[in-house]
């Protein structure tokens, strides 16, 4: 990935203005009715386009949703969750060859970007830009919420925001200035996810000693006892990510991948 001066100096700005707010952050689910000025999210939009990209091509686009039938539109696709119409702004981002196909094919040059590498890169892109945004809209004030729901009904997103063929909705984000400040969930240490050198395989008793605190906590204990399950691992598997679900999204996703020509 190609980072010139200025977007390097710039990322490191954001990233120094934001490590105070890193600490304390929190996904925000509940805004105030104030609306979030049309200037400020395009000064945001252009923070984030100073991210790193692949070979410079900026293989992503944001769609931006703030009328209420179109947000009551999408929010089946989002399993109707209370945030998508709530937020006064509703953000898709894209994973975006479209644009750059067309350019070459206007410039007398055949692009050879219908695979699946070129989605993958356009997919790196797109979640980087994302990040980026998200960073400086927090810095800025405002609450952010991923929404995993995308990737899982791709296609119906597609239908209603009228996606043409080689982009695909990657994430999306509620935004908005924040109504309430919600208790911060728990991470794992560090030693769970840093390694050093190579990749060092848990043992069963470093796994028991990552895991212990996020089970031990009151609202965790609260999950398994109201659904009625042994661990806190069985609330993943069998009920927030089970096998048969994964599954149906996989073959969606795949499907759509292939439907939007990479």
């Amino acid at each position: 990935m190609d980072i010139d001066a200025y977007s390097l100096s710039l990322q490191l700005n954001l990233i120094f203005l934001y490590m105070d707010y890193l600490e304390s952050r929190r996904s925000i689910r509940k805004y105030t009715g104030q609306p979030v000025d049309d200037t400020l999210l395009n000064r945001l939009f252009n923070l984030a386009a100073r991210s790193s990209t692949t070979g410079n091509m900026q293989l992503y686009s944001v769609i931006t949703t703030r009328s209420e039938a179109m947000k009551k539109a999408l929010a089946p696709a989002h399993f109707n969750q209370p945030m998508v119409t709530q937020a006064p702004v509703l953000l898709t981002f894209c994973a975006d060859f479209n644009r750059f196909n067309q350019w070459c094919k206007q410039r007398k040059a055949e692009p050879g970007y219908d695979n699946f590498q070129s989605f993958i890169t356009a997919l790196i892109d797109a979640v980087i830009f994302t990040q980026t945004f998200c960073m400086a809209a927090e810095r800025e004030g405002l609450g952010i919420c991923y929404i995993g729901t995308t990737t899982y009904n791709p296609d119906k997103i597609i239908d209603i925001l009228e996606i043409p063929q080689h982009v695909v909705p990657i994430t999306t984000i509620t935004l908005g200035y924040p109504s309430e400040i919600p208790v911060q969930p728990d991470r794992l240490p560090l030693e769970a996810f840093v390694h050093h050198e190579k990749y060092n395989d848990y043992t069963p008793e470093q796994i028991d000693k990552i895991y212990t605190y996020k089970e031990s906590l009151p609202e965790n204990l609260k999950f398994i006892a109201e659904n009625s399950k042994e661990t806190l691992a069985q609330i993943f598997t069998d009920i927030r990510y089970s096998k048969v679900n994964n599954k149906h999204f996989s073959d969606v996703l795949l499907r759509v991948i292939k439907e939007q020509g990479f």
